[in-house]
This record gives structure tokens, C-alpha cells and sequence, in this order.
């Protein structure tokens, strides 16, 4: 039974902690026993096999659906209640780009079952059925989020706990299954590439995972089967970004909503010109350094070399270009007297602690790097320039994330009274006067100080046919001399004003610049660029396998921080 309206707070809040409890211990448990089997397959365990990994995922999905069915039903036939809605929470933008990706998982699962078909022979049917179902489950899923992703639900709430945690952990195995797999293949390839960098020393066994038959429709089969890695990237992205949103959804369950005015800030092009142009310049280089970098690594030890060389050099410049535009915007921000905004916001205390917590992945591998460096006996001339990179990962990081979380906790910045000006124009005896008190004057009751009469304003077209020859050429007079008194006043105004359009407009390029940068990074380790695998060095120190167990971890998060930064800074820029 939910807590009635008029019963103390206390008394109600008891079951509701219990439920909280409750449902965030079932959802761990739903996540490591999946885990467990995930990481069983990846080992080859004994009597476990990836049939059994997807039989579990699908019974989840299939609860998640379930729910969702019944959510969606229940809010159809209660569509005329007024509902509480956390406007912070999915924001149009999240809700486009995880179309996006849901689009391109769904292309995904396309190949899935073409490759089922093509290795129908030697498959299990597990594998022909978790695609199907996986693209029914998300085509719900993102029509779920752009209908309710704002709502703060208030009845029901024991059960809906529950089956807002099984959908936020479902998906968070979708989301490891997707990282695994793709990691995999990754390795593969790496382990390949080692022989040819010259690390001989290295035992070179591949993890095959590939069906033991032959393909119906060779051409086919090579399509499908690569594809599908190079479409994992924005699966992956999809069900993180799924379940951040259905995560926000259930702390607010049951929560009390602030209502206070939300200004719209739309993202509008005009005036961040010069971050666009430079932030595409990043991205078009980064693009052509990815697609040289894939091409050249595992040719000969020479290419090799010279592609890891060129990454690093690209990498290092476009980092310290990143770190001075941190670095100028946070002194943009010391420079101004704004205070922060220290409300409850489920969605913006979630994404500060997703920026922290994920760029620990990527200082992990810095470290990492870093400590190879200086304990390595000997060292390859490219290897000199991983630690300048290194160094820069997690400087950048840092002055990133201080950026990005003092925005998103400043408040929004109100329209200045000082600078607004109402210019009422009375029409009398043919004749147009301009009017010009302050707006600020007008609301604070002094424009009418001296002649204590209700100003012309309130008064509409009666103020031009009540005042005869004489009262106008009295208010004439009265307006020359307050034009005097107005000039200086308002030229310090537009001064100020001009100087805070100015901050403004650099805190909007170098959002713009970032947000670029950042999309840009994201790109080189989503698809396979990734020098902390193919540099050789740190397997050398560390050892292979413990040193690949810990790009494995790590690697993931590094690549959802890139992406989260992207899509925080986009948030920046539309408020700023």
C-alpha cells in the first residue's frame, strides 16, 4: 500500500528504504550470476557453454519486456492524471543519440541472424533466437524511454523498483556481453600484430570462438562476420547509455519533485564558429590518423613502428590543445561571481560520478604505461613517446572533468534587469515620442518618482490623449533631461554586458571544441586503435596475461568516458 497523503513522512518511509534495499541487492545479484556465466564461456569452462550465456540473457530481456508491456499499458490507461515529470532527466539530445545507436545495434542483430543462417549447421538455435529477441527489446526500450524516461513515479512503487533495477542490470550484461565479445576479437588481432613488432617471446595461443563448419554463402559469412565488430561499438554505447537512463528513473521513484521554472536551451550554431572549425579539424585528422594507424600496424615491424609513432605524436597534440582549453575556461569561471546550483538532481549527481568514475579506467592504463616506461630495460624509440602521452591522459581527465562539473552545477544565468530597456512608443497628434525608461527603473516603481503619476506604461494610448501642448512639451523637456542621466547609466551597462557576451561566447567555443575532441578520441579504441595493446612494452614488464586482463577492464570505460564527456559537454554548451 502506497503512503497516503496526509500520513507523516517517517511512517511511509520505512517500506520504501526496505524496497530501495531490496531491489538494488536483486539487481546485483541478477548481475554478477550472469557475470559469472559470462566470464565461465570466456574461459571455456567446463560444462558451460555460449548457449547457456544466451539462454540467461534472453529469459532477462524477456522479464524486461514483460514490464515494460505492463508499464506502458498502465500509463495508457491513466494518461489523464497529471504526472510528475523530473525535467533534468532524459534530455532530447540523450534521447536522439540513443536512437542513434539503438538504429545501428538493430543493423547489428540483422547480421547476427544472417550469420546464424549462413552457420545454421553447427549452431545452436539459442544463437538464432537472442538476436531476434534482443531487436524486439530494444525497439521497446527506446520507445520506453522517450515516453517515460522523465517520470517520477509515485504509485506502485515497490513493484516498479524492481522492475526499473532488472532493466538497469539487464542491460549492463548486454552491455558487458557486448564488451567481451568485441574484447575478444580485439585480442586476437593483437596477439597477431605482437609477431610482428618482434615480441617472439610471447606465447601467441588465439581464443577461437568460430563455428566448426563450413558457411553456406562464403562472401556472405566474411560480411557478416566483420561487420558485426565493427558495429559492436555503438551496441556497446547503447545499453550503457540505457541503462544511466533507466538508472535515473529508478532513484526517482517515489521522490519529491521541485517544481521551479526550466528555461528550454535549444543548441543553436550562431557564435561558436571558431570551435567548430577547429574541433572538425581534430576529428577529420583523427579520422584519416585511425584509418592509416589499421592499415600500417602488423604490415612489417617498420610500418608498425611508424604507426604507433604517428599516434602518439597526433594524440599528444591534440590532449595539450584540450588541456589549455580546460584550463582557460576554468579561469573564465574564477574570473566570474555565478552561484552553484546545489538542488537534488538524480541525473546530474549520476553524471559526476560517471566522469570520475570512468576515467579511472584510463588513468589505470596511464599508470600502467607510465611505470613500464621508466622499469623497462630497454626501450624502442616509439615507446619514448608514450609517456608524454600518458602524462597527458590523465592531466587532461582531470582538468576535463573539474570543467565539466562546475558547469553542469552552475546556475543557469538570469536575464540581467540592468540591461533590459522597454521602448514605448505613444502616438499623439501625429507625432511619434520615444519613450526610453530602463525596464529596471519602470519595476522598481523609480521612473515615476518625481511626478508621482503611474507611468505611461500601465496607462496604454490614454497617456498620449490626456496630455495637452503644454504637458507635452513638460514631458519633452523632463526627457532630455533624464536622456543625460540614462546615457551614462546605460553605456556601463552594454559595457558590462559586452564583456559577459564575450566570456560567454569563449566558454561556448571551447565547450563546442571539447565536445568535438572528445568524439574524436572515442573513435580511435572503439574500432580497434588502440596502442595499449600493440606497444609491446608494458606486456613485456607487467607479463602478457596480466597486463591484457587489465586493458580488458580498463578499456571499456575509458571508452564510455569519452562518449559521457561528449554528450555532457553537449549539455554545456546548450546551457552556457
Amino acid at each position: 500500500m502506497e503512503q497516503a497523503a496526509g500520513c507523516p513522512a517517517v511512517g511511509g518511509s520505512y517500506p520504501q528504504k526496505n524496497a530501495e534495499i531490496l531491489s538494488s541487492q536483486y539487481g546485483i545479484n541478477l548481475f554478477l550470476a550472469g557475470l559469472l556465466l559470462t566470464f565461465a564461456w570466456a574461459v571455456h569452462a567446463v560444462g558451460i557453454s555460449k548457449s547457456h550465456l544466451l539462454s540467461y540473457l534472453i529469459t532477462l530481456m524477456l522479464i524486461q519486456l514483460l514490464w515494460m508491456l505492463w508499464y506502458l499499458c498502465r500509463s495508457c490507461t491513466q494518461r489523464r492524471l497529471i504526472r510528475d515529470k523530473d525535467t533534468h532527466a532524459g534530455a532530447r539530445w540523450l534521447k536522439c543519440g540513443i536512437t542513434l545507436f539503438a538504429v545501428i545495434t538493430l543493423i547489428l542483430d540483422s547480421f547476427k541472424i544472417g550469420y546464424y543462417i549462413d552457420f545454421l549447421n553447427c549452431l545452436s538455435p539459442t544463437e538464432g533466437i537472442f538476436p531476434v529477441t534482443h531487436a524486439v527489446h530494444t525497439i521497446l526500450q527506446v520507445y520506453f524511454l522517450w515516453c517515460h524516461a522523465k517520470d517520477v513515479i509515485q504509485s506502485f512503487k515497490t513493484l516498479e523498483r524492481f522492475g526499473v533495477i532488472h532493466s538497469v542490470f539487464t542491460n549492463l550484461l548486454l552491455w558487458t556481453n557486448g564488451v567481451l565479445t568485441e574484447s575478444k576479437h580485439q585480442l586476437n588481432e593483437h596477439k597477431e600484430r605482437l609477431i610482428t613488432l618482434g615480441f617472439g617471446n610471447i606465447t601467441i595461443v588465439l581464443d577461437d570462438h568460430a563455428p566448426q563448419c563450413n558457411c553456406t554463402t562464403t562472401t556472405l559469412c566474411s560480411i557478416f562476420s566483420q561487420g558485426i565488430y565493427y558495429l559492436y561499438p555503438f551496441n556497446i554505447e547503447y545499453h550503457i547509455l540505457a541503462s544511466t537512463m533507466l538508472y535515473v528513473l529508478w532513484k526517482n521513484i517515489g521522490r519529491k519533485v521541485e517544481y521551479h521554472q526550466q528555461n528550454k536551451t535549444p543548441f543553436k550554431f550562431h557564435g561558436i564558429t571558431v570551435g567548430m572549425i577547429f574541433g572538425l579539424i581534430v576529428l577529420t585528422s583523427t579520422i584519416a590518423i585511425v584509418v592509416v594507424y589499421l592499415i600500417q600496424i602488423g604490415g612489417s615491424k617498420i610500418k608498425s613502428e611508424l604507426a604507433l609513432t604517428m599516434f602518439y605524436l597526433h594524440a599528444i597534440f591534440v590532449l595539450a590543445l584540450m588541456c589549455t582549453a580546460g584550463i582557460v575556461a576554468l579561469l573564465i569561471y574564477r574570473l566570474e561571481d555565478r552561484s552553484l546550483d546545489n538542488s537534488k538532481n538524480p541525473a546530474r549527481k549520476l553524471d559526476a560520478e560517471l566522469l570520475v568514475g570512468t576515467a579511472a579506467g584510463s588513468w589505470l592504463l596511464s599508470w600502467g604505461s607510465i611505470l613500464a616506461i621508466i622499469c623497462a630495460q630497454g626501450h624502442p624509440k616509439y615507446t619514448w613517446y608514450n609517456l608524454p602521452y600518458s602524462v597527458l591522459v590523465i592531466i587532461e581527465k582531470y582538468i576535463q572533468n573539474l570543467f565539466i562539473i562546475e558547469s553542469i552545477h552552475r546556475e543557469q544565468e538570469k536575464a540581467n534587469d540592468d540591461i533590459k530597456t522597454l521602448r514605448i512608443v505613444t502616438i499623439s497628434r501625429g507625432s511619434t515620442l520615444s519613450l526610453t525608461p530602463l525596464y529596471k527603473e519602470i519595476y522598481n516603481g523609480r521612473a515615476t518618482r518625481d511626478s508621482g503619476d503611474i507611468p505611461c506604461l500601465f496607462k496604454g494610448s490614454i497617456c498620449g490623449r490626456e496630455n495637452d501642448g503644454a504637458g507635452v512639451a513638460k514631458e519633452e523637456t523632463s526627457q532630455d533631461n533624464s536622456l543625460v542621466m540614462h546615457s551614462a547609466s546605460d553605456f556601463s551597462f552594454y559595457s558590462r554586458n559586452s564583456v559577459t557576451n564575450n566570456k560567454r561566447r569563449i566558454l561556448k567555443n571551447i565547450a563546442a571544441f571539447l565536445f568535438l575532441c572528445n568524439l574524436s578520441l572515442w573513435i580511435p579504441p572503439a574500432f580497434g586503435c588502440r596502442p595499449e595493446y600493440d606497444n609491446g612494452l608494458e606486456e613485456i614488464v607487467f607479463g602478457f596475461e596480466p597486463w591484457i586482463i587489465v586493458v580488458n577492464l580498463a578499456m571499456p570505460f575509458s571508452i564510455f568516458y569519452r562518449m559521457h564527456s561528449a554528450a555532457s559537454l553537449f549539455e554545456v554548451n546548450c546551457k552556457t
